[in-house]
């Protein structure tokens, strides 16, 4: 079966939607702070140019080739072995069981824009108390905004390509850029700002350990949206003409870029306000709250439009992380894509209420093994093991079994004398990184 095909500004702005998620807006500010700014900032580019980019020109090729879901992508694509190269597109898993946690996050923010409208929490003492009170007690609440969530994921995936994912994006999208800017905007007017400037942008490397050379490539290629199967199984419906190239760089450029200016806003209301910059993952939930109650009115409205800037990123990539598996199952199985979109996010919602549990007061002793609860495991094995796993398959794929001619036919046009430089670093350095991520995770280093 053919897969539906995205217009070139639809395919852009539904691939940056993929990329452009939580870990731009909530993670990359909170790890940026925790590692001492501006050398983490440095890192965290290199990784992207040397890593990031190299393996989603490799993710958009194998699509592209492809034209079908992951699975088959990669056992039509794969000279030799296809019987096991096959399961190499079971990385569409990966997206499926990130959904599993992805959902609930994006229903404490929708929780959150409510809570905006009537009020904020005065102090950071106050802000934690109504974050840990819905987190341990409040189980209805976040299972109100879960199923929100579900829904909405569900219904735009049923939809389709052009009518559901893209139609989200070229909505979403330019409106997300919008409350970004218009706050990135305001922040350069406060003398915060230049403090924030100075944090981000002026290394300080005696801040820096391997863990924070580990934590930027894991970030960079979390943030990317890559080995998810996400970002193949949207170019699979490129059109011919498509420079992958081109369509790659817009899509890093518009992903660090919104990291960056979100990281900018948020240090500058923190500085200009009294808060801490390496407050952890609390900073988005916790710290920020208290903050926008410090500036009257304006906090509020502000609060309002951050919230639904992170509601709007947290929608655009889940749609992205369930539509591999969709595909596959239409595909493969002749579903119906309201089927396969139903059985899917039925998958993450189900599962999700257990993510859910396993923080509630009651349930979290039955839920938790070793030093992670249930939430908390599904997290750390996609980052550690999927989602890395999937850029290796990928890398070694591209790198080394598809025949070289076979890549350079497409890729060598678009990058000129650049494409020895890439493929080099699609072979090596990519490798070699992701592996190092997949020890360091785990414990090993």
């Amino acid at each position: 079966m053919k897969i539906a095909r995205f217009s070139k500004v639809g395919f852009i702005l539904a691939a940056a939607g993929s990329a452009v998620g939580l870990g731009n807006i909530w993670k990359f500010p909170y790890i940026t702070g925790e590692y001492g700014g501006g050398a983490f900032v440095l890192i965290y580019l290199i990784t992207v140019l040397l890593i990031g980019f190299s393996i989603m020109i490799a993710e958009m090729l194998i699509g592209y080739l492809g034209r079908r879901d992951t699975v088959s992508s990669f056992e039509e694509l794969a000279p030799r072995n296809k019987h096991l190269w096959k399961f190499g597109g079971f990385q569409a898993l990966a997206g499926l069981f990130v959904m599993i946690y992805y959902s609930v996050v994006i229903g404490w923010i929708f929780n959150y824009i409510v809570s905006a409208l009537s009020g904020l929490p005065s102090s950071v003492d106050e802000a934690k108390t109504v974050f840990t009170t819905m987190l341990h007690s409040d189980f209805k609440t976040q299972l109100f905004y879960h199923t929100a969530s579900f829904m909405i994921i569900t219904f735009v995936v049923a939809r389709g390509i052009k009518g559901g994912i893209e139609k989200l994006n070229m909505v979403l999208m330019p409106m997300l850029f919008i409350i970004v800017g218009v706050m990135f905007l305001y922040a350069t007017t406060l003398d915060g700002f230049h403090q924030a400037m100075e944090f981000m942008f002026k290394p300080d490397f005696s801040k820096i350990n391997s863990t924070a050379f580990v934590t930027a490539v894991g970030h960079a290629f979390f943030t990317l949206s890559l080995g998810m199967g996400a970002i193949m199984t949207y170019s699979a419906s490129l059109e011919k003409d498509q420079n992958i190239v081109k369509s790659s760089l817009i899509v890093v450029a518009l992903d660090t870029g919104i990291a960056l200016f979100a990281g900018l806003m948020l240090f500058t209301f923190l500085y200009q306000y009294g808060g801490e910059p390496s407050s952890g993952p609390g900073l988005v939930f916790i710290s920020l709250p208290s903050v926008f109650y410090q500036m009257g009115v304006l906090g509020n409205v502000f609060a309002v439009m951050f919230f639904i800037s992170l509601a709007f990123a947290g929608l655009t990539s889940a749609v992205s992380l369930t539509e591999p598996m969709v595909q596959y199952f239409i595909d493969r199985f002749s579903w119906s894509r309201l089927k396969s979109s139903i059985m899917m996010g039925l998958f993450f919602y189900l599962v999700g209420i257990i993510a859910i549990l396993s923080h509630i007061d009651g349930f979290a002793s039955y839920l938790t093994w070793g030093s992670r609860n249930f939430f908390d495991w599904v997290d750390f094995l996609t980052a550690a093991f999927m989602l890395p796993a999937g850029g290796l398959i990928m890398a070694v794929f591209v790198g080394y079994v598809l025949p070289k001619s076979q890549v350079e036919k497409v890729l060598r046009p678009q990058l000129g004398r650049a494409f020895g430089t890439w493929y080099f670093s699609l072979r090596y350095i990519a490798p070699i990184a992701l592996v190092i991520v997949m020890l360091n995770l785990v414990g090993i280093l």
